[in-house]
């Protein structure tokens, strides 16, 4: 019986919650295996004045959604007065969901909406074969794993560290504006006054580097400030215009530094649909994931830069053979400050802004970004774009 199995499975999972990350992921393919389903995810619903509510764990013919936003329309489909669990057609998802199950024999999915502290807080779904009727078997199983679901919020067992409050926030706002922006103003200044007060006593070559440093930190900033505006202004649907996505990756990763050139490894295909977004703003996403990657992955492993595409996504992945993220970490790489090591042990630097912005910019596009641990070791970072091949109105 799949529900007696279930209980002891949880039982166990739930006792080493405390000491084992990855209890999200892990309970998810746990009600997967236990349910028969074809995909199953977890969507943390978001308050505020942006809610920014998405799917933060997949499995099966769900797996190409983990870090895509939900629609409130979809969160008000799955938020209704009757006991959970309930059934909801698919019909209710957005139209670059429903075409991406187009090739899975997916008909419906069964909802279970469970409250934090007296407020809706998440989502799980699971997908099912049409035609599939629920047993009262797979709904005590839904309703157990809604349970321990709710069990890990409620405790933060399904994050690996929990968000920072608004005080930890503004602190880390100050060291953001300090070591993001002041630190390159402040070379510049130097430089600067350097040359203006020893130019007689420089040698020629000596004034040159002044100047190139100057020139490199001067575009530092500015890359920083075009990637903070990037990431607090809307886009327009109509400025989003297909584009050749292995090309721009190429042309972005010839831009990158001689070190970091070094380390990446391209293995793009021959044929690639169109991808629907800003090719502009591919450089600066390509420079903060190879960067991150380069910064926790230390040696000489390449960095590997891959592409591929589904029925309505283009992505590219860069991957590392680093320390790797665990599954339960993963969800909070993108929010805005989080860092992976914290406190006076942090082995490495700056201010945790840059993913974040990564993930501003791509959802801006109607995209969505993604971690997860790399099989054998190391992580691997996913970037999805609408095809630019079906049309706006579908992706």
């Amino acid at each position: 019986m799949a529900y007696r199995d279930l209980v002891f499975d949880l039982a166990a999972l739930v006792d080493e919650a405390h000491v084992e990350e990855g209890f999200l992921d892990r309970l998810l393919r746990l009600a997967h295996r236990s349910l028969s389903a074809l995909g199953m995810t977890i969507g943390e619903l978001s308050e505020g004045p942006e809610p920014a509510s998405r799917i933060v764990a997949a499995t099966g013919v769900s797996s190409w959604a983990l870090g895509r936003l939900i629609s409130a329309d979809v969160v008000a489909a799955c938020l209704r007065p009757e006991p959970p669990p309930f059934r909801i057609e698919l019909d209710v998802l957005e139209p670059i969901a429903r075409r991406q199950l187009q090739d899975s024999a997916a008909g419906w999915a069964l909802v279970h909406p469970i409250k934090v502290n007296g407020r809706p807080a998440v989502l799980l779904g699971a997908l099912f074969e049409a035609g599939q009727d629920i047993n009262p078997d797979q709904t005590a199983v839904m309703k157990l794993v809604a349970a321990a679901v709710g069990y890990a919020y409620r405790t933060g067992a399904a994050h690996a560290s929990a968000k920072p409050s608004e005080a930890a926030q503004y602190e880390l706002f100050m060291a953001v504006t300090s070591h993001e922006l002041r630190t390159p103003v402040t070379v510049i200044k130097g430089y600067a006054e350097t040359l203006r007060d020893h130019w007689d006593q420089l040698a020629d070559q000596q004034r040159r580097e002044s100047v190139h440093v100057i020139g490199q930190r001067a575009g530092d900033l500015a890359r920083m400030i075009d990637r903070l505006l990037d990431a607090s202004t809307s886009l327009p649907a109509d400025s989003r215009v297909p584009f050749d996505l292995a090309e721009t990756l190429l042309r972005s990763a010839s831009e990158l530094s001689v070190n970091l050139r070094k380390r990446l490894v391209a293995e793009l295909p021959d044929i690639l649909p169109p991808a629907l977004g800003q090719r502009a703003s591919i450089a600066s996403v390509l420079t903060e994931l190879v960067t991150n990657a380069d910064k926790y992955a230390p040696g000489a492993t390449p960095v590997m830069l891959t592409a591929g595409f589904d029925r309505c996504t283009v992505y590219f992945q860069v991957a590392d053979r680093g320390i790797g993220i665990s599954a339960g970490a993963a969800a909070n790489t993108f929010e805005r400050f989080w860092q992976g090591d914290t406190g006076d042990d942090r082995r490495y630097g700056g201010a945790g802004l840059g993913l974040f912005l990564v993930r501003k910019t791509i959802e801006r596009q109607n995209g969505w970004v993604s971690l997860r641990p790399r099989d054998g070791g190391g992580t691997v970072a996913e970037v999805r774009l609408p095809r630019g091949d079906i049309g706006v109105g579908e992706a």
